[in-house]
């Protein structure tokens, strides 16, 4: 049903935006936001019908981030499957990434509710700034709180939004709307480091893009700030970290020396926290099915291999 709310939005639309819209989402995805949405709404009594619109608008909002990073990226994949960079023009690209936020937007409004809309407007608002930082940013410069900032605005605050925007449209008592939230952030810096995790332990054909790819664009995450914390005097990251001599043999040696550190497993252990501290706050909500759903989702989200 969300899905279909999804690809309701276009009707009526130019046909190339259709099958814009069809290809993105036909692409595959976890859609792990909508489901968070619809699982903390059914446990806190949300009407079902404004949970489905509140989902679908969520994802889409999801959908349209990723094509305009993909093409600030030049990332010509996405879960193994051609991006809309790879086939589009680069104006085409960025006005179809405006056309699905504009849907998505539509989506938050037809739930009828201000607050949702506001807190729609609120995220968007963290993940665009979040995004202008992280490119004005200097990696030798990058600390851990800057990274943790970073991660916050482009992941944790979509989950935050799914968790909070549900319980908007329920009958909540604001500890159960601050539970939420500290749920959604908590899986959602979580999801992140086990992504940037998997950027370096994870097969091409398992993660859809080349390993280490944050790396080779630039972007220093938790495994190369922990390995730079245990090994500061690495002379090929020094010079990756400068921005000069960059070439493939260095960096396929610090690749390979952060997946031999322990880098790695200190950033899974850091991941592990953050749903300690999601799972805790579940504690507050309802025993229900759908929080015993949320639970097995938060594990999940540790144990995934893409």
């Amino acid at each position: 049903m969300v899905e279909a709310r999804m690809r309701s939005v276009t009707n009526g639309h130019h046909p190339d935006l259709i099958a814009a819209l069809d290809h993105l989402l036909s692409s595959g995805g976890k859609r792990v936001r909508p489901a968070v949405a619809l699982l903390t709404g059914e446990m806190l009594g949300a009407e079902p019908e404004k949970l489905i619109t509140l989902s679908a608008a969520i994802e889409l909002l999801h959908t349209a981030t990723l094509v305009h990073d993909d093409l600030i990226d030049g990332a010509y994949l996405r879960r193994g499957i051609p991006t809309l960079n790879s086939q589009w023009t680069p104006a085409a690209t960025v006005l179809t990434g405006d056309y699905i936020f504009a849907c998505a937007a539509q989506l938050a409004a037809d739930t009828g509710s201000v607050e949702v809309m506001q807190k729609f407007a609120e995220t968007l608002a963290i993940i665009v700034n979040g995004e202008i930082k992280q490119m004005f940013s200097s990696p030798a410069k990058d600390s851990r709180l800057d990274y943790m900032e970073r991660i916050n605005a482009k992941t944790a605050s979509m989950f935050v939004l799914a968790t909070t925007a549900a319980a908007m449209l329920s009958p909540n008592s604001e500890q159960s709307f601050n539970a939420a939230s500290r749920y959604g952030y908590g899986i959602g810096m979580a999801f992140q480091i086990i992504d940037d995790v998997l950027d370096f332990t994870g097969k091409q054909d398992t993660i859809g893009k080349p390993v280490a790819s944050d790396l080779r664009q630039g972007l220093i995450t938790l495994p190369t700030i922990y390995y730079l914390e245990m090994h500061p005097d690495d002379p090929d990251l020094r010079v990756l970290l400068s921005g000069v001599n960059f070439n493939n043999d260095r960096i396929a040696r610090v690749i390979q020396s952060i997946q031999e550190s322990n880098a790695i497993q200190a950033s899974v252990d850091e991941a592990k926290e953050f749903i300690r501290q999601a799972l805790s706050a579940l504690n507050d909500l309802p025993a229900t099915p759908e929080r015993q759903a949320l639970e097995e989702l938060a594990i999940y989200i540790i144990d995934r291999h893409r």
